[in-house]
């Protein structure tokens, strides 16, 4: 009888207000979605500027504006030729020179590398890509340009002066250092951290069941990193490729310290040029009128091949996803 009378004088817990059920998916279905139409907006905003600024040029010149080279801020005559190529020629080099050895940089980390080297290389890769743009370009310019000039371009010059094909693509008439060669050279030393970093995690993500099964079968190491590794890894590869492409693309200050800034095209890649970053990074603080207008048609243009890069690496990567 005591026990019940305890119980009945226990007073009863207060009652709990519940948050109607489904509140806090919905709150959090409608935050991601306006997080995604934010980016949506946000991207359109920035086409739609750049083509508004661009559209006069567009107008005045027509596709001559893609094909011409004149660049005159005096009589407003304008050009994107000399640079679109320059852009192009530039981060083509730097894949070149990048890619093979990222490629062997991420390989030798995960495949060959003793403990003891692994963690220090890693540690300076890391180091490499936090490095500002502007360091590169004041270190090409100080340090690399005139090096670069002495025991590259003066020595190949006088050796394949006058040769057919080769001494027309080698040969400086300038040896100064600057120019289109020695940029792509400098964006080859940007992207190779990118790319190394993201191949590397992606190698040792592989299950090490499959490394070693190869290696069972009496697989060499080169085996093993052509039919097993690469395969495996292809999608990942492909998508570090084109982010240090698109960081070539649109790089400005490196480009802009070593590239040389000349409005001409040559056949040489040792003689100087101009990409569209480094134009509109020279031009736009003093620009008026229909040359502010030229710069921001060159921006539309970049924006434009940067979205066909991005079309042709979803593309690849499909297709490796097929296979």
């Amino acid at each position: 009888m005591a026990a019940v009378t305890d119980q009945m004088s226990i007073p009863a817990a207060p009652a709990q207000r519940k948050t109607p059920k489904g509140t806090f998916d919905l709150i959090f279905r409608n935050a991601s979605f306006f997080s995604a139409l934010f980016v949506l907006v946000l991207l359109a905003g920035i086409m739609l500027s750049m083509v508004i600024g661009g559209w006069p040029v567009f107008r005045e010149f027509g596709l001559s504006f893609l094909t011409s080279s004149q660049w005159d801020t005096i009589n407003d005559k304008y050009g994107a030729w000399p640079a679109i190529v320059g852009t192009l020629s530039t981060a083509l080099i730097a894949l070149s020179i990048g890619v093979p050895l990222s490629l062997g940089i991420a390989v030798y980390l995960t495949q060959l590398a003793p403990p003891w080297f692994k963690q220090p290389v890693s540690t300076a890769i890391e180091l490499l890509a936090a490095v500002p743009s502007i360091i590169y370009g004041m270190w090409g310019l100080f340090v690399f340009v005139p090096l670069f000039a002495a025991y590259v371009q003066i020595p190949l010059s006088n050796i394949i002066e006058g040769m057919p094909i080769v001494g027309t693509i080698l040969y400086s008439r300038s040896p100064s250092g600057l120019g289109i060669l020695t940029a792509g050279i400098i964006l080859a030393f940007m992207i190779i951290p990118f790319i190394a970093s993201i191949v590397r995690d992606m190698l040792d993500q592989i299950p090490s069941v499959l490394r070693e099964s190869a290696y069972g079968i009496g697989a060499t190491t080169w085996e093993v990193v052509r039919h097993v590794l690469v395969p495996q890894a292809g999608v990942s590869i492909i998508g570090a490729i084109m982010l240090g492409l698109g960081r070539a693309l649109g790089e400005t200050m490196a480009v802009t310290f070593v590239v040389g800034n000349a409005n001409r095209l040559s056949a040489s890649i040792m003689d100087p040029g101009s990409t569209i970053a480094s134009r509109i990074a020279n031009e736009f603080n003093e620009a008026l009128g229909l040359q502010l207008n030229a710069l921001i048609a060159l921006g539309c243009i970049l924006f434009f091949v940067t979205f066909v890069v991005l079309v042709i690496a979803r593309i690849l990567v499909a297709r490796v996803k097929a296979f």
